[in-house]
């Protein structure tokens, strides 16, 4: 029902320590799929899909934020899982990656695995869906601005909705005649910030066009929180809650 990206990046904050950020996109040919499939924290990043278990993603989480590795943590909720076969999990760690497709997801169905991605889908026109979502991703990830971190100038954000619209463009979901379609993202990062940039959580719940609409609403939330943030940037580093956002 779906096609998804995991992601972990590593940066230099403007302090000049090391950070990680983690991020997860995904699209479907149903509403709300940003209720269901992706997950994220400063542990990591998780999509669950095909015939959906919430609960895969939710605890995926949870064992990253315990310390297990990817692998051993979404490995272990699968092994508990009986509809283990109809199940698509995959997702990225601190130091791994990890992807699952069940025998019995519907085709066609598969996933990749990339040096610090992951990328899956089922019930797909095909498996250049899933390629392509990956190679625009390492694309985007391999432009180096003109500092020497090889940190890419585009937020993750933008870089995940531009992933999936590769992969959206070659046919995404097979099901064409289900025209209410949805999109989310999730970025989550080490790094302690004075304000989560508002475009690092975002979902389009029931459109015709969903990375239109996802690229339209992450533009416009970028446009307002740098507005906020040129103008009230004084109020917030003065305000001893400046970690939450006033609204």
């Amino acid at each position: 029902m779906t096609f998804s990206i995991c992601v972990r990046e590593s940066y230099v904050d403007d302090a000049g320590d090391e950070q990680t950020r983690f991020g997860v996109a995904v699209t479907t040919r149903l509403a709300g799929v940003g209720t269901l499939c992706p997950f994220a924290s400063e542990h990591g990043a998780v999509a669950t899909q095909s015939l959906v278990n919430v609960d895969l993603g939710r605890k995926g989480i949870e064992y990253l934020e315990d310390g297990l590795a990817v692998e051993d943590a979404l490995e272990a909720l699968l092994n508990a899982d009986d509809g283990r076969p109809q199940r698509q999990l995959h997702g990225v760690g601190a130091d791994g990656e990890f992807a699952f497709s069940g025998e019995e997801c519907r085709p066609w169905y598969g996933h990749v695995v990339g040096d610090n991605y992951t990328v899956a889908g089922n019930l797909l026109t095909g498996e250049d869906v899933v390629e392509a979502t990956a190679t625009a991703y390492e694309a985007a990830a391999a432009e180096e601005p003109d500092g020497p971190e090889s940190d890419p100038a585009t937020p993750l954000a933008k870089r995940l909705i531009e992933a999936l619209a590769a992969g959206h463009e070659l046919g995404g979901d097979k099901r064409e005649d289900l025209h209410v379609q949805s999109a989310a993202l999730l970025v989550r990062t080490t790094e302690d910030r004075e304000m989560a940039p508002y475009y690092d959580d975002l979902r389009v719940d029931a459109t015709e066009t969903p990375i239109e609409d996802l690229r339209e609403t992450y533009d416009l939330a970028k446009e307002g929180y740098e507005m906020a943030m040129e103008r009230y940037a004084d109020e917030y580093e003065d305000d001893e809650n400046a970690g939450d956002t006033d609204a």
